[in-house]
């Protein structure tokens, strides 16, 4: 499908989301329209590929995931009977995740002392902006989070990505995740503990609000 191409620009995407109206969209979606099928794939492919790494920690695995999610978001729009495309998707992701995970019988945790010698759980967006130095410390937190968030089991790992990466309320993930709410709450503020625990032990490379001396 053209939407899910690599490589589109940021400015590509930007031009699609000022002109994007979601409730005619996911009509003319429904109603058979791959155009309007591609710009819902534009607008939400780095969402469901932000939940599909965060969840597997593999950028094949997550690449091929969304692939197979829009596939079956295609398939399954006569069946969408309305509401938040936006919670909808992340449910499909989130489920062919752990389908993916069954199927290879992977463990979603990790040890804490190996991930920090193992860079390749670390992956992170280098910031182009501000001097040199702010730029490596900046680079540096960011790779202590994916670190931490790396360790997570992955249920956990998804409602933290889902609450605090894109917003979802907890009465969203639990949608998304078929799920109590109470769950999502548990899972949530277990991760958070961890992730809080897991910063504390460099405290050199945490802003100085969060350092706890």
């Amino acid at each position: 499908m053209q939407g899910l191409e690599t490589g589109q620009s940021k400015r590509t995407q930007l031009g699609v989301a000022a002109s994007f109206d979601e409730a005619q969209t996911l009509e003319r979606a429904a109603a058979g329209d791959l155009a309007a099928f591609n710009q819902l794939v534009l607008i939400y492919q780095n969402l469901a590929y932000s939940v599909a790494y965060r969840t597997l920690l593999d950028e094949a695995a997550a690449a091929d995931v969304v692939q197979e999610s829009f596939l079956k978001v295609y398939r399954a729009f006569s069946t969408f009977q309305g509401g938040s495309f936006k919670s909808w998707l992340p449910r499909i992701v989130a489920n062919s995740c752990y389908d993916w995970l069954r199927a290879r019988r992977r463990h979603p945790t990790a040890n804490l002392d190996d991930l920090i010698e193992n860079d390749e759980y670390a992956p992170y967006f280098e910031d182009g902006s501000g001097d040199p130095q702010t730029q490596v410390e900046q680079a540096e937190l960011h790779d202590l989070l994916e670190r931490a968030l790396a360790a997570l089991p992955a249920d956990q790992r998804l409602a933290i990505t889902l609450c605090d990466v894109h917003g979802y309320s907890y009465d969203e993930i639990a949608e998304i995740a078929d799920i109590p709410i109470g769950t999502v709450k548990s899972r949530s503020n277990r991760a958070r503990g961890r992730v809080r625990t897991f910063l504390l032990r460099f405290p050199e490379l945490l802003p100085a609000t969060f350092r706890p001396y």
